[in-house]
């Protein structure tokens, strides 16, 4: 095959003095620019303002007869993209778009660059045929492309090889940790690179009977990936993470918690182990805490500004209780950290106690639960208590002593923040009835609850108008109202951007009740009737149903996503007054909706 045929050098500058899209006087003083920052003369041109990178990027392709594409709509062949490394992708800023007999379409973020032209066209050894397109968007492209599951499964089998070869006990394994060549540490590496670069909150490795299972939760669910095989991969890389973690390698009968941290592309992680005993091995799931990422603004959380204005106004205050409240992964730890950082200055004295401690803050003193010293929550809470602290949270309101300890404090002159595992805010109060809390305790400390959830976006790459399906648009109807059944929304068709799911990103949704003197009276005569009533009646109040449906019309997430909220929020959670207020519309719509489906 013969060499490509040599580009030529163009000058970027020359070009838009042609084209007029530039005077003399810019282009001296962006060359002057050029050669004190050393970047390129376009991003220097596009950066001072000079000239739009959508009218850069037109003259460029213009010039060089190449199409200018949109890489978001464009839909890549993995076979195709295979083609080129990742280091060699990311040196060149290039990707392959398409190949087939006649050469590779490549898109470049600067085909201007002969030196990276020349190399993508010595890696590919085919004819090249270039795209333009932005720097930006090709960058967040060859992130989502360039997932390491080949990485994983590939040394995963290399590890069983050498196990079956070697048969290498467990001893010699861990007298190995040190070793940065060894195909276990590596895969545990890869394992870390490609669940950061996803954004996985946690890693479950799970044992079955002739394969190993990987599944990574993303934006609250689990992708799955399968190694077959890989059974006695996974004794070895469980022993590696519980020598990693400190834990007893010789244990496998009972359950080990354990904690490390482990530094990834520059950034600190700490990692949450927990393995369990399983019929095939011991199950492990490791929670990744990015300790490097800033945590959130108050602003940035994803409250209606409404609503934040009059959170900000109920943390800003001197004492009482705010609880944040939803099931597991609702996003509470991060609006109570949003809420502390926003307190945290150096006239205020902050406190946590927590289990485990997640995020580590300046100038907050936090302290993590050891229940198996005895240290637990109600012990914490009352030495807590002789530290002289301005503000309190308590990671979380387990038993009757804690709530107690908790509310006495805010009635006492603490503002004290914690959560709950309730559904709604008005469930909350069932709750801490429940759990042996007098009423007018709790009239008098709690000031506001927050209820919130989080909801998955609709990949914005890929989102198309949809119609709610039949039992969607039941279960909307008898809720809402025709209108909003035949209303429009929108669902992700699935991309690579967003892993076929057709969702990228979460999005939160809150609903913020104040006990005001209405609530208080019904609270303290424990008229749970009243206290719904009155809450739901409120001019202020917006429900979590309300607040998901909302995002849902305006095309933010899916009715399916909205749906999910509205059920759960509506689902018994325990309190007999619950059960009795259940909806009788909505399980009618839902019974005429099964008949209709069997007919």
């Amino acid at each position: 095959m013969s060499d490509p045929p040599r580009r030529k050098r163009v000058r970027v500058g020359e070009l838009l003095l042609e084209q007029k899209l530039i005077n003399e006087h810019q282009l001296k003083t962006a060359l002057a620019e050029q050669a004190r920052s050393g970047r390129r003369l376009g991003r220097v041109l596009t950066d001072l303002g000079m000239v739009t990178e959508q009218a850069f990027h037109e003259a460029l392709a213009k010039h060089l007869r190449i199409p200018f594409m949109d890489l978001r709509q464009v839909q890549l062949a993995p076979d195709a993209v295979r083609l080129l490394p990742e280091a060699q992708a990311r040196r060149s800023r290039g990707l392959v778009l398409q190949a087939d007999e006649a050469g590779a379409l490549v898109a470049m973020a600067d085909p201007t660059d002969l030196l990276a032209y020349d190399e993508l066209a010595a890696a590919l050894k085919r004819p090249i045929r270039l795209a333009l397109v932005k720097e930006a968007d090709l960058l967040r492209t060859i992130d989502a492309v360039y997932r390491r599951t080949d990485e994983i499964a590939s040394i995963a089998q290399q590890v069983g090889e050498e196990l079956r070869e070697a048969d290498i006990d467990i001893e010699r394994l861990a007298a190995e940790e040190g070793s940065p060549d060894a195909p276990i540490i590596r895969l545990i590496q890869t394992m870390f690179h490609d669940a950061m670069q996803v954004g996985a909150s946690d890693v479950h490795i799970e044992p079955g009977d002739s394969a190993l299972r990987v599944r990574q939760r993303v934006d609250g669910h689990l992708q799955e990936q399968v190694i077959d095989g890989g059974r006695r991969v996974a004794g070895a890389l469980t022993t590696r993470l519980k020598l990693m973690g400190g834990l007893d390698i010789a244990e496998k009968r009972l359950p080990q918690d354990g904690r490390f941290s482990v530094k990834i592309s520059g950034k600190a992680i700490d990692v949450r182990l927990s393995t369990m005993p399983t019929q095939h091995g011991e199950s492990v799931v490791m929670r990744l805490l990015d300790q490097s990422s800033s945590l959130m603004s108050l602003d940035k959380v994803g409250m209606p500004p409404a609503l934040l204005e009059r959170f900000r106004l109920l943390i800003e205050r001197s004492a009482g209780m705010v609880l944040v409240t939803g099931p597991t992964g609702s996003g509470k730890t991060t609006t109570l950290y949003s809420a502390l950082q926003h307190l945290n200055q150096p006239d205020t004295k902050i406190i946590t106690v927590e289990d485990p401690v997640e995020y580590r803050l300046d100038r907050i003193n936090q302290v993590q639960v050891n229940a198996k010293i005895g240290l637990d929550f109600a012990r914490v809470l009352r030495t807590t208590l002789r530290q002289d602290p301005d503000v309190i949270l308590v990671g979380e309101m387990r038993d009757s002593e804690t709530v107690e300890i908790g509310l006495r404090a805010a009635i006492t002159g603490h503002l004290v923040f914690s959560t709950l595992h309730t559904m709604s805010a008005v469930a909350t109060v069932h709750r801490l009835l429940d759990m042996g809390a007098p009423g007018y305790m709790i009239a008098a400390a709690v000031h506001a609850i927050v209820a919130q959830r989080l909801l998955r976006r609709v990949c914005e790459n890929c989102a198309r108008p949809v119609q709610a399906g039949p039992h969607e648009a039941a279960l909307l109807k008898a809720r809402f109202g025709p209108d909003t059944a035949a209303a429009s929304f929108r669902a992700g068709s699935g991309c690579t951007y967003c892993n076929l799911t057709g969702y990228r990103g979460r999005i939160a949704v809150y609903e913020l009740l104040e006990i005001d003197r209405t609530l208080t009276d019904a609270i303290q005569r424990g008229d749970l009737g009243r206290l719904e009533e009155a809450a739901r009646t409120r001019a202020n109040f917006a429900s979590l149903t309300r607040g998901a449906l909302d995002l849902a019309l305006r095309g933010v997430t899916s009715v399916s996503e909205a749906l999910g909220v509205i059920t759960g929020a509506d689902a018994d959670d325990g309190s007999p007054t619950t059960a009795r207020t259940a909806d009788p519309l909505l399980e009618e719509a839902l019974q005429a909706d099964a008949m209709g489906a069997g007919n």
